[in-house]
């Protein structure tokens, strides 16, 4: 449909009108700086009072002009139908441990062996940019919990941030239950509605620090309606070289598993065990399935300016005005110029 978006500029079409009758003739004459006994050579030029019928179209024109600028200024707009736009996406906080056990070389990625937080972000970054329509998040923990970046659409600032993390940047040790209890703040404080609470908790070790307990912090979340899944990352066997030869180590020996499942059991989740580049990738993909949280549908109306047609018009007339004008006033300035002349002879 057509609508008008600031339809009441209209009341300005009779501006002109208002403007010519209440400035009276007369006191145009009276305030005018230059008399000239031959006025009405210059009123038929002009279309005013005592201009002859052929001129009086130049009032026609200008009123057009006024019109098409009015009209303009108005802002028509042509409404199309409505299109709806159905929404589905998930709200979902990334807690990354940073503690310093994180720097266990135990992952190969492109057949060079690296620390797990290298593996982490190699495997994380393409699973934030298949997020397309999700609300991310990323929280960073080590002794401390720090909140990176709170719930957005942009998927690069998330990237770049995890990507510019460095093991230790929140300490040494690993506080699990504050990372937890900092995501259901989180949660809470961006209003995000039960059964789209969910939080990935990535770490390789025990809770050795915080003030809040995991199973504690499991047990709040329960209640709150986050759905916590957590991954145990790190090797279970790796073989180094010692005095005596070649022996094989547990790296994680100090993964607790126990307590990361019964966070995921508390709440609803999942525990998964990444041993590995492509494990990890793995449970990447099983997250991927998550069932999206479905919200209300949206629509919008696509709207399609228009002023810039009685602009143009507009301004094309009053161009054919000036020069039609320009061409009718030639043969009347010569008229003056030769009755100039004859005064002077």
């Amino acid at each position: 449909m057509w609508t008008l978006a600031w339809w009441w500029m209209l009341f300005a079409l009779p501006a002109p009108w208002l403007v010519r009758r209440l400035l009276s003739s007369r006191s145009l004459d009276n305030d005018a700086a230059l008399r000239v006994p031959a006025a009405s050579q210059f009123a038929d030029l002009t279309g005013g009072a005592g201009a002859s019928p052929k001129r009086q179209w130049r009032y026609a024109v200008l009123w057009l002009i006024w019109a098409a600028v009015v009209l303009a200024a108005a802002r028509p707009q042509f409404v199309g139908d409505p299109v709806a736009l159905p929404v589905s996406g998930r709200d979902l906080l990334l807690a990354v441990d940073l503690s310093g056990s994180m720097e266990e070389q135990d992952f190969q990625l492109d057949g060079q062996w690296v620390d797990r937080l290298t593996a982490t972000k190699s495997v994380a970054d393409e699973f934030i940019a298949n997020r397309v329509g999700d609300r991310l998040g990323l929280i960073l923990f080590g002794r401390e919990a720090y909140l990176q970046t709170p719930l957005t659409f942009d998927r690069a600032t998330i990237q770049t941030l995890l990507d510019e993390s460095v093991i230790g940047l929140a300490g040494k040790e690993t506080a699990i239950g504050d990372a937890i209890g900092l995501g259901i703040r989180t949660l809470d404080d961006a209003g995000v509605e039960e059964g789209r609470r969910v939080l990935i908790l990535l770490t390789d070790g025990a809770n050795t620090a915080g003030s809040v307990e995991p199973l504690k912090a499991a047990e709040l979340a329960a209640q709150r309606g986050v759905i916590v899944y957590t991954i145990g990352i790190g090797a279970d066997a790796l073989t180094v070289r010692s005095l005596f030869g070649l022996r094989q180590i547990n790296p994680s020996a100090d993964l607790d598993e126990q307590t990361l499942s019964a966070i995921a059991e508390l709440t609803g989740g999942r525990y998964f065990r990444a041993r590995d580049t492509e494990e990890l990738a793995g449970i990447y993909d099983l997250l991927d399935d998550l069932e999206p949280a479905e919200t209300d549908e949206e629509g919008f109306r696509p709207i399609r300016e228009l002023f810039h047609w009685p602009l143009g018009l507009a301004v094309a007339i009053a161009a054919l005005g000036a020069i039609l004008g320009a061409l009718a006033a030639q043969p009347f300035v010569g008229r003056l110029q030769s009755r100039a002349g004859g005064a002077h002879g």
